[in-house]
């Protein structure tokens, strides 16, 4: 009879992106240097995953991460190799398609035999259009909204614990809530029930400081003189060693670029929370108010505290739809009363859309420089200005007049417009909503390259 394995005393985990264009240089450095067990790829905003629907409605074979490939293909041989193993979310609208994918780089790289899971059962686009969910970012419900084209539900970490007791070395998932790409390999590790709220909560309080990578080595945190942040260039990403209590030692490889420092630590934690009392996910509404960060030397950051309490039964859903478009273009003045020509170079192009009649639900013109961020203030007489056109219509047609408008300004407008460019683009917009978890259904599938 076979005797179960003990529980590690520690578990090294690292942050390999924070979303789906970050850098690849520091994963490979982490799973070179890092003496990690796992390597998590967090790759999807709330628009990202709407936008890979519409991509995989174009092609069936689509939908995932464009970057996977690369990904995988740069740090697979050192993960398989130091037996790191890797999660993701990076399968976006298409984790099957994604598995099979990462499977033909294995079988190219002469790598296997590898074990690889896709979690599916996010996509609940048929229960959302079946029924009648208010939403909670927007007025009204989801009947109201326009063309429907993703519907989302944020998955827990169960179904990556079942991959992982599976025996996968890499589980490629949709969406699920961010911290739970973190909790999955810590609870499958230290044996963590879904029923210990506390260990949930803790285990989501890692996740959260883990999930936008280099933000806790101080990108993001840098602002000049007033913070500053050393070798910010060469990045390097965070790793949390985590303890069977849900405490950990954040830190980084050694030489790397960046800092974790306590300031680093609180600004992470606070970062994207509303209620630090009640960090709803799937599996927990954690808690951070008792959370403690101490320096244990340069680049080593304790973390303890957290807790949770039992999850409220409901799972949020990130609805894409469409929502017309938006054309835009952008043209610059230079030299001597430049602001005063952009100025006049925006009001004739207002006056223009009137004149044509042109559908335009929203309209924005700015002075990038000047007034497009703060309006309360424009301050000097800057010699180098321009001028930001941007308008909501509901045809691709309309939107594509704003560029029109803006290129007749070389010479049916002030002297010296130049560098002028256009562009016209559906709006995919994202709506949510709140639906009973016992509604969403996530399914493992393990397959072996």
């Amino acid at each position: 009879m076979s005797v179960p394995a003990p529980f590690p005393q520690r578990v090294r985990i690292g942050a390999g992106a924070g979303f789906a264009g970050d850098r690849i240089e520091p994963a490979i450095e982490l799973v070179e240097k890092g003496e990690l067990d796992y390597l998590v790829f967090e790759c999807l905003a709330e628009r990202t995953i709407a936008l890979a629907q519409g991509a995989r409605r174009v092609d069936p074979d689509a939908g995932f991460d464009p970057l996977l490939i690369d990904r995988m293909r740069r740090v697979l041989p050192a993960a398989i190799a130091r037996g790191v193993r890797i999660v993701t979310n990076a399968g976006a609208a298409n984790p099957l398609g994604a598995a099979q994918a990462v499977s033909a780089v294995v079988r190219e790289l002469g790598l296997g035999p590898v074990r690889i899971a896709a979690v599916t059962g996010d996509d609940v686009l048929d229960v959302i259009t079946a029924g009648d969910f208010p939403l909670i970012d927007h007025p009204g419900s989801s009947r109201d909204l326009s063309t429907i084209i993703s519907a989302n539900a944020y998955l827990g970490a169960a179904p990556i614990v079942e991959a992982l007791a599976g025996g996968a070395q890499i589980v490629i998932t949709g969406r699920v809530g961010d911290p739970a790409l973190f909790t999955g390999p810590l609870a499958h590790a230290f044996g963590w029930s879904f029923d210990d709220a506390e260990r949930q909560g803790r285990g989501t309080l890692i996740g959260h400081l883990l999930e936008c990578a280099g933000q806790l080595t101080g990108g993001y945190f840098a602002d000049g003189a007033r913070k500053q942040v050393p070798g910010l260039a060469r990045l390097g990403f965070p790793i949390a060693e985590v303890t069977a209590d849900g405490s950990a030692i954040l830190t980084k490889v050694a030489g790397s670029g960046g800092q974790l420092t306590i300031a680093n630590c609180k600004e992470q934690l606070l970062y994207e929370i509303l209620d630090p009392a009640a960090y709803h996910q799937a599996d927990v509404i954690a808690d951070f108010t008792t959370v403690r960060f101490d320096e244990r030397g340069p680049d080593r950051i304790a973390v303890s505290g957290g807790s949770g309490r039992t999850a409220s039964g409901s799972l949020k859903v990130s609805i894409g739809y469409d929502d017309g478009f938006i054309g835009e273009a952008q043209i610059s003045y230079a030299g001597p009363g430049a602001a005063d020509r952009a100025a006049l170079a925006g009001e004739i192009v207002r006056e223009r859309l009137a004149l044509i009649g042109a559908p335009v639900d929203e309209l924005r013109i700015d002075l990038i420089g000047m007034d497009a961020v703060d309006r309360t203030q424009v301050v000097g007489t800057p010699r180098e200005v321009r001028l930001r056109v941007a308008a909501r219509t509901r045809s691709e047609q309309a939107a594509d007049r704003i560029g029109s408008e803006v290129e007749a300004l070389y010479t049916n407008g002030p002297f010296g417009g130049g560098g002028a460019v256009r562009s016209t683009r559906a709006v995919v917009a994202v709506a949510s909503t709140l639906i009973p978890a016992t509604l969403v259904h996530p399914r493992v599938t393990i397959m072996e390259a």
